[in-house]
């Protein structure tokens, strides 16, 4: 394994080398041997079961196939459910005061897709949408997805030289936006990376720098070179507008392109990952089912989202999934507030709750909590990161969340492949991240061997199945790097799976510390902290070492008024953990370097412990 994994990263960084496809046809013809000995193939009886379980002790589970797999476009689907339910309400923004039933998103999203084809906009072109959420949001979500047009999901806290590496690399056309929000002044970042846009004409800005844009759409202000999001959606409340987008609606296909989320950037430059119509509308259909949401009362569909719209949870468990399932969708902020999910809860009768570990942590620790009526509460979904055991358990018991979902899953995959059922029991909620979820095929490779993991060890998890994204846009190589020739998604996280198809997420490949041949997985120590009384959080990563190779660092951030030291941390190791495990290393510290989305980069703090520590 040791071997495997230094030689895997030298492939994947030697991107041209032909040794990452020749190991990935090695494997492929391994895999294929392993399944014929190992796996027998499922009877359509054991298909149709709701529950899959791994075959022949080893890594490799199929979901369910009983349903067939939705073809409708995105337009397709809001059409239906607005049909189906036109006076439930669909979406509530609380800090703009919108509200909305399906009959009138469902104008609304109609004449905004006219619009953007009015002003020049065509099947194909990419449109970014740059800001936190927002009415706006949604409505160039789904306005873009009926006009055949490409969303392209752009990170509001981005700054001029990350907003210019995403625009060129996937060659928007237009770009929408506020003019700011809090101190992000959006117009002026804009302008600081293209300079033209003050002196343009509306709608045909020409830049050196960007040659692809040519569109620029103001969300609340009139600026210059700039057309307003108002001025759009009345250009297309006209007939012939109208007829024209119906027309051009046949022209669509539930393949076509939809969305590029850029992956968050923890390990490199971001990619841009590209989802079809398939890929969202399925992915949002199936977990709305594991989630039991057909089974729901209007009432009980009332869905709090704090997190943002332009990660893939945000606009495929959220927006999507409400879409399908005729639920309320229910923006609580701008930007994730603890707070305000609080307040959104006890004042619209929520009743699923959608957020991040970190998220769920706030939420829990907002000094007034108990003041909140959250007796309208049953469920949710937390993803993102792995969440320690104690947190499961006080979301399930204190945000009467008791059919709380722990999803897994990738920007690649659409984004989840393994979840819960709302009826797992608090231990399996809060020891693996569920069960493969149907229409997708999940597997564990042992690298040393190529072959299927047995269970219970562990391998770098792969994925295959409807959710796998088109490809990164623009990159094939990367592209080929991730995705075998036999379209198995390689994800880069270690994990085991157990006898009952429940899979434990313990890592990132590229994370995993290899200490004179052991290899250790962060994710596993990292839990381990959490059970220390005085420890907030704790990241573990490898710093180099000359005689061991790699030797392990837990970078340790203490809760507010407590104190501890090095010594008492390593005697609550004595006799709980294995003695190779135990870190060489604790530093006390009291922030990590984040991606601009929040998630903690592992590269960084490994460089500044490295420097912290003069190795």
């Amino acid at each position: 394994m040791a071997v495997y994994v230094g030689m895997l990263r030298l492939g994947r960084l030697c991107a041209g080398s032909s040794g990452v496809l020749g190991a990935r046809a090695a494997l492929s013809r391994s895999w294929q041997e392993a399944r014929l000995q190992g796996v027998r193939f499922l009877s359509s009886r054991e298909v149709d079961r709701m529950v899959s379980m791994p075959i022949g002790g080893l890594s490799y589970v199929q979901g369910c196939t009983k349903k067939h797999l939705n073809s409708k476009t995105v337009g397709q689907c809001l059409e239906t459910t607005a049909q189906r339910v036109p006076e439930r309400e669909a979406l509530v923004v609380l800090h703009e005061d919108v509200r909305l039933t399906f009959a009138q998103l469902k104008e609304e999203v109609d004449k905004a897709a006219s619009g953007l084809l009015s002003i020049g906009l065509c099947k194909g072109d990419r449109l970014g949408m740059w800001g936190p959420n927002s009415y706006a949001w949604v409505l160039m979500q789904l306005a873009t997805a009926q006009a055949g047009i490409i969303l392209v999901s752009v990170n509001p806290a981005y700054q001029a030289m990350e907003l210019e590496y995403v625009l060129k690399k996937v060659g928007c056309k237009a770009l929408v936006f506020p003019k700011q929000f809090k101190t992000q002044q959006y117009y002026n970042i804009l302008k600081q990376i293209c300079p033209d846009v003050e002196n343009a004409q509306p709608g045909a800005l020409k830049s050196q720098r960007l040659p692809d844009l040519t569109t620029v759409i103001s969300v609340d202000a009139p600026l210059p070179g700039t057309l307003l999001l108002d001025e759009v959606v009345a250009a297309g409340s006209t007939r012939q507008h109208l007829d024209q987008l119906q027309y051009n609606q046949q022209f669509l296909s539930c393949h076509d392109p939809i969305n590029i989320q850029f992956t968050s950037g923890t390990t490199g430059s971001p990619k841009g990952a590209t989802l079809s119509h398939y890929n969202i509308v399925n992915n949002s259909n199936i977990l709305g089912e594991r989630l039991k949401l057909h089974e729901k009362t209007p009432e009980q569909l009332r869905m709090i989202l704090p997190n943002p719209l332009y990660h893939c949870l945000g606009s495929v468990a959220g927006t999507m999934m409400c879409l399908m399932y005729g639920a309320t969708l229910i923006l609580a902020s701008p930007i994730f507030n603890g707070k305000k999910a609080l307040e959104a809860i006890s004042r619209e009768r929520g009743s699923f709750l959608y957020g991040t570990p970190t998220m769920f942590v706030d939420i829990l620790n907002q000094p007034d909590f108990s003041s909140y009526d959250v007796s309208t509460m049953c469920g949710g979904v937390i993803a993102g990161s792995p969440a320690p055991p104690e947190l499961i358990r006080a979301i399930i018991n204190k945000i009467n969340m008791k059919d709380l979902v722990v999803a897994y899953g990738t920007t690649e995959n659409s984004p989840v492949t393994f979840a819960h059922f709302p009826e797992d029991t608090v231990e399996q909620k809060a020891e693996s991240v569920g069960r493969i979820m149907p229409h997708t095929e999940a597997r564990i490779m042992n690298m040393e061997a190529g072959t299927l993991a047995k269970l219970n060890t562990p391998g770098e998890l792969c994925i295959r199945g409807y959710c796998v994204m088109l490809g990164y846009w623009g990159e094939p190589q990367k592209t080929e790097e991730a995705v075998d020739q036999d379209k198995w998604y390689w994800t880069g996280d270690v994990a085991t799976m157990n006898e009952q198809g429940f899979c434990k997420i313990v890592g990132r490949s590229k994370d995993m510390i290899i200490r004179g041949g052991e290899n250790i997985y962060p994710a596993e120590l990292e839990d381990f902290f959490h059970t220390h009384p005085k420890v907030q959080e704790v990241q573990v990563v490898g710093v180099k070492d000359d005689r061991m190779g790699e030797e392990i660092c837990a970078c340790i951030r203490l809760k507010d008024g407590e104190e501890t030291t090095v010594e008492e941390i390593k005697a609550f190791c004595k006799g709980k953990i294995s003695h190779f495990k135990v870190p060489r290393y604790i530093v006390f510290v009291t922030n990590y370097p984040l991606t601009i989305s929040g998630k903690i980069q592992k590269f960084k703090l490994r460089e500044q412990m490295e420097r912290h520590l003069n190795l």
